[in-house]
């Protein structure tokens, strides 16, 4: 199965955009898949105010658990992360218009009058695990080209 598969899995079962692509990812950087669940908790649903779309920021904790900054005078690798992160969300809004939740979406779903576009539209079943598997298209080009593959 791939990332993508495995992540949209995790989407259509019961999980946020956020955990659904980190979790995909959890054996690969050495989190255990339910610490992984636990930790992208908080950012689905662009971080419950329809900003930075879940799975982006799932993508974003992937590439930070691979190539972060892990010491204070390793500016370097700082540098490197900032600009991994600025590829990753330029490819998927390139792909996709946006990597904020409310314009991918067409409504706000912070608020009860989005929200309810949303579930009408079926957005959440719909169009939510495209954005999951291409998430995952986009790091997965990211992390293979920063790793040579």
């Amino acid at each position: 199965m791939s990332k993508a598969e495995k992540a949209v899995n995790y989407f259509n079962g019961g999980f946020l955009c956020s955990q659904a692509v980190f979790a995909a990812y959890a054996e690969e950087i050495g989190v255990p898949e339910k610490l992984a669940l636990k930790i992208a908790a908080s950012f689905g649903s662009g971080m419950c105010k329809a900003e930075v779309c879940g799975a982006c920021t799932g993508a974003l904790m992937v590439i930070g658990s691979k190539f972060g900054q892990d010491e204070a005078e390793n500016k370097s690798q700082r540098a490197r992360n900032n600009q991994l992160t600025a590829e990753f969300l330029d490819e998927f809004a390139r792909r996709n218009g946006s990597y904020l939740c409310k314009d991918l979406l067409h409504c706000d779903i912070s608020t009860p009058d989005g929200l309810a576009v949303a579930r009408q539209n079926n957005l959440f079943t719909a169009f939510c695990p495209k954005m999951v598997a291409s998430a995952v298209e986009v790091l997965e080009k990211v992390i293979e080209t920063e790793q040579g593959i």
